[in-house]
């Protein structure tokens, strides 16, 4: 079996919900005067990123109730005066919409390529991958750790290697990869693979 059939053959739900609590602990690290700090996504300052993740979970429930398709579905997300509150009701609300498709179902992803429409199990891995990747984004800005379970590692891998170059844009959770150095830690190779760096710092 190659590795895109696996993937549409695995089901990411679990996976999903373990990155939504790796994803959440480090936003409930965040205090309000950190906001404003940048973030190894050049275009986002922290309160940009968290408001980004608010946005991309309401656009994958969108999709999984076949609403998707309007990029407006994945423009809306708002922090409120709690972006922990906010981060916990849209993790809640594509968790719940995740659960109720089929995974051979067909999601429109409006931001991804050409905006066509795949499988429910391979739009699952790609948030999946949105928010293992971002809870290093939030930590690496607020000098937090960041350390998921190896097999998120893994799985995130796995997703990786499939998006091409290509279909890879700046500051997005697939952006183009950077150069990974010789013996690398797992996760390390994931962040340059992803086009994290690292090392960076705030």
């Amino acid at each position: 079996m190659d590795l895109l059939n696996e993937l549409l053959t695995t089901d990411f739900r679990p996976l999903d919900r373990k990155a939504v609590d790796l994803y959440l602990s480090v936003v409930a690290q965040v205090k309000p005067d950190a906001l404003r700090l940048p973030t190894p996504c050049p275009d986002w300052t922290l309160h940009g990123l968290l408001r980004h993740q608010v946005s991309q979970d309401e656009g994958f429930a969108a999709a999984a109730r076949g609403e998707g398709a309007r990029l407006s579905a994945w423009r809306g997300g708002d922090l409120g005066d709690d972006p922990l509150a906010a981060a916990r009701a849209s993790a809640d609300l594509v968790t719940e919409a995740f659960a109720a498709v089929a995974l051979d179902a067909r999601l429109a992803l409006p931001e991804v390529r050409d905006g066509g429409a795949f499988p429910a199990a391979l739009a699952i891995s790609f948030h999946f991958v949105d928010l293992v990747v971002h809870a290093w984004d939030v930590a690496a800005s607020i000098g937090a750790a960041w350390e998921p379970a190896g097999e998120l590692v893994e799985a995130s891998l796995k997703v990786a290697a499939i998006v091409p170059e290509e279909g890879r844009g700046p500051g997005d959770s697939f952006a183009p990869s950077v150069p990974s150095p010789a013996g690398a830690e797992q996760r390390d190779r994931l962040l340059t693979l992803l086009g994290r760096d690292p090392s960076w710092r705030s």
